[in-house]
């Protein structure tokens, strides 16, 4: 579907005119990402939908646009697109930075918010554990990054999303690792993906950067669910945001099994979490 200038690939279940639920993937996935809960949150009354993010999947893989504000706007775009006014937004990682930064920059169209392993972005940077920080550090490089998630069809793809998932766990199990492979061998897809990474790393010290933070200090209006995972290597699991930031009901949750894939490595437990506070909503 089109939206805000490019063309985005979705994969929904539900009817149409249920209430919409968007799912937002993080690095380095896809929409596939929510195969655990499309079908579930479907099945509970609502209008579930997963989309590629921007230079992911089968979206488009523009020049420029991930940066957040283009990305809060391609969400924005993609919920008008889909026929509905607003949307509960449930992002992971990545994602989740892009759900944060849409519930400030396009309210209208967030209804509530929940975020996966990703803290507020102005807690993001001192959020970050070390193995994280490392990776963002590299991913600053020309070209190499790139080469890197390219060569010896995607193995470090498949080792990035083992480092980052619990300990010990099954996640990625082979056919999670063959499409996130697959995913992100299709070139330009490595350098987009990186492009997120980038931009917030280097915007720090840039007027562009200063003037989102500032943004980012309004208060979020609606209802925000946190979840994470209690064994998660690449962001702090305890990092909560601070009243001031969100001035609706907030609710932390945290999985005690799960890494930084909560929804992949635990699904039962995360759509349970995540049933239990759509249905909240719900109420009068």
């Amino acid at each position: 579907m089109a939206a805000n200038g490019a063309r985005f690939h979705v994969a929904e279940c539900g009817a149409a005119d249920d209430p919409l639920v968007l799912f937002l993937h993080g690095f380095p996935e896809f929409w596939w990402a929510w195969r655990h809960q499309l079908p579930v949150v479907a099945a509970a009354g609502y209008r579930a939908v997963a989309m590629d993010l921007r230079g992911y999947g089968a979206s488009d893989k523009t020049p420029r646009g991930y940066d957040p504000y283009t990305a809060a706007a391609d969400v924005s775009g993609v919920i008008r697109s889909l026929g509905a006014s607003d949307a509960v937004v449930v992002g992971h990682g990545w994602g989740g930075f892009i759900g944060w930064s849409a519930a400030v920059l396009a309210p209208r169209q967030v209804g509530a918010l929940a975020a996966v392993s990703a803290p507020h972005p102005l807690l993001l940077a001192r959020s970050g554990r070390a193995q994280a920080m490392r990776r963002t550090a590299w991913f600053q490089l020309p070209v190499l990054p790139e080469r890197r998630l390219l060569a010896q069809d995607g193995v470090h793809i498949e080792q990035l999303l083992r480092d980052w998932a619990a300990p010990g766990g099954s996640f990625p199990d082979a056919e999670a690792s063959r499409r996130y492979r697959a995913a992100l061998q299709v070139w330009p897809a490595p350098h987009c993906a990186l492009e997120y990474h980038r931009w917030f790393a280097r915007s720090r010290f840039r007027p562009d950067g200063r003037k989102y933070s500032a943004r980012m200090r309004t208060p979020v209006a609606v209802p925000v669910l946190q979840i994470n995972g209690a064994q998660d290597p690449a962001v702090s699991p305890t990092a909560t945001t601070p009243a001031h930031l969100v001035t609706a009901p907030l609710r932390h949750e945290l999985i005690t099994p799960a890494g930084h894939f909560p929804h992949e490595e635990t699904p039962e437990l995360f759509n349970t979490q995540l049933l239990d506070w759509l249905g909240d909503l719900r109420q009068p």
